[in-house]
């Protein structure tokens, strides 16, 4: 049934993506190409996975039989974001349906659309009735119904860890439910001396603008070791001023509208404490046309760690620019956050990139790429990010429980 339902996706994916950029302002084209044929294979993987899930046999030190068994553990709750609304579904779903549980799914009010098209794919798929369940709702009401349902077995949820915190707060007071949490990021990106200048601004610069910002894991604090630094920054604003803020049905345009209008007040909101607080306002910073959610791409420089700017996830197209001289310079205010989500290296240098990996307190690092996930590389936070991973064998786990089964042999001619 879920390959039959990858199949639909990829059937009707003009539709799909269609909805997805009406909804939240994403860019058509890449809604196209990336994310929901991202949805059918990230289907295809765990669907994959669905036979493939055994227990163990025990050596038990006394006359014992003793095996596991991993069961699903049952119904889950999951509540997603708006920023990758066909991405965030299946990367929760396809491993908790391969696991042998029931959904109910709440998507972000702001992107409803094509949760409501899976629903309906998943039917005519031949899934039965109440095993893939949408409801719509707020956070408020729908999402605070899940979180504290004493039927629901497992929360989780991708975005804010403001929110996270409530959901952990119910599923305690009600069942203890377990949670798994995807929550926010201030992630670092690293770029030394020895970096391809040309290939490093194009890493940035895709690291914090992609999605119009509205990504969990944007790089949006790079530092540059001092060497570099003046000829990064040149590159980062020409690329900033090269790029075409419009409709994202246009496909010239490489940026698209926020996503909702408290979002696009949010943004222009901490734009205006950076320069406050005394951050250069390099390039961007403003509203584009008379009339849209939309925001040109905008470069701080002269930023340090105690701005707002560089502390609070903005959740939008606001990138922080630091120099620094030394590498163990560069890991401490790396780590000098509450969050831990992703994290980048650009380096040519091999043990200045394995020492920096293993320091960098991040559930992700990516050296000399950023925003490569795929389907077999868990992903998730430390700290403040959250807890629990989606994607990979790992993401399956989540939706299962170990029981234990034992029998004792009589007479058992070894032990």
């Amino acid at each position: 049934m879920m390959m039959k339902l990858a199949d639909l996706i990829e059937e009707n994916v003009e539709e799909i993506a269609a909805l997805d950029a009406v909804n939240g302002g994403k860019l058509f084209t890449l809604c196209k190409a990336i994310d929901i044929p991202g949805a059918a294979r990230t289907l295809r993987y765990y669907a994959g996975a669905a036979d493939k899930i055994h227990g163990t046999v025990l050596k038990m030190s006394k006359g014992l039989q003793g095996y596991t068994l991993r069961e699903p553990i049952g119904v889950v709750g999951s509540i997603i974001p708006w920023n990758f609304p066909t991405t965030m579904f299946f990367m929760k779903a396809a491993p908790a349906l391969a696991a042998g549980c029931t959904l109910v799914v709440k998507p972000a009010e702001q992107t409803p659309l094509s949760a409501l098209y899976y629903a309906h794919l998943a039917k005519l798929a031949g899934i039965p009735d109440g095993v893939l369940n949408v409801v719509n709702g707020f956070g408020e009401t729908a999402g605070a119904a899940i979180s504290a349902h004493m039927d629901i077995d497992k929360v989780t949820f991708t975005g804010s860890t403001e929110v996270g915190r409530k959901i952990m707060a119910a599923a305690a007071a009600s069942n203890l439910k377990p949670v798994s949490l995807e929550l926010g990021g201030k992630s670092p990106l690293l770029i030394f001396d020895d970096a391809d200048i040309d290939q490093a601004a194009d890493i940035a610069f895709r690291g914090m603008f992609y999605n119009k910002g509205e990504i969990c894991v944007a790089s949006s604090r790079v530092y540059v070791q001092e060497g570099i630094y003046e000829k990064l920054v040149k590159k980062l604003v020409e690329k900033a001023k090269a790029t075409v803020v419009g409709d994202p049905f246009d496909p010239q345009v490489n940026q698209g509208p926020q996503t909702d209008k408290k979002q696009f007040e949010k943004i222009l909101s901490y734009i205006e404490h950076g320069k406050r607080e005394g951050a250069t306002l390099l390039t961007g910073g403003k509203h584009v046309g008379q009339k849209g959610y939309y925001i040109e791409p905008t470069i701080f420089t002269d930023v340090n760690e105690d701005m707002i700017i560089t502390k609070e996830e903005i959740f939008g197209p606001v990138m922080s620019l630091m120099k620094f001289k030394t590498m163990e310079e560069a890991i401490k205010r790396a780590n000098n956050t509450t969050y831990g989500l992703a994290s980048g290296i650009i380096t040519k240098n091999l043990n200045v990139a394995n020492t920096v990996s293993r320091s960098i307190r991040a559930g992700v690092v990516w050296i000399n790429c950023y925003t490569a996930f795929d389907v077999d590389c868990p992903y998730g936070g430390y700290k403040m990010s959250g807890s629990g991973r989606d994607f990979g064998l790992d993401a399956l786990n989540q939706y299962l429980q170990i029981k234990s089964v034992v029998t004792p042999i009589h007479d058992s001619p070894w032990h």
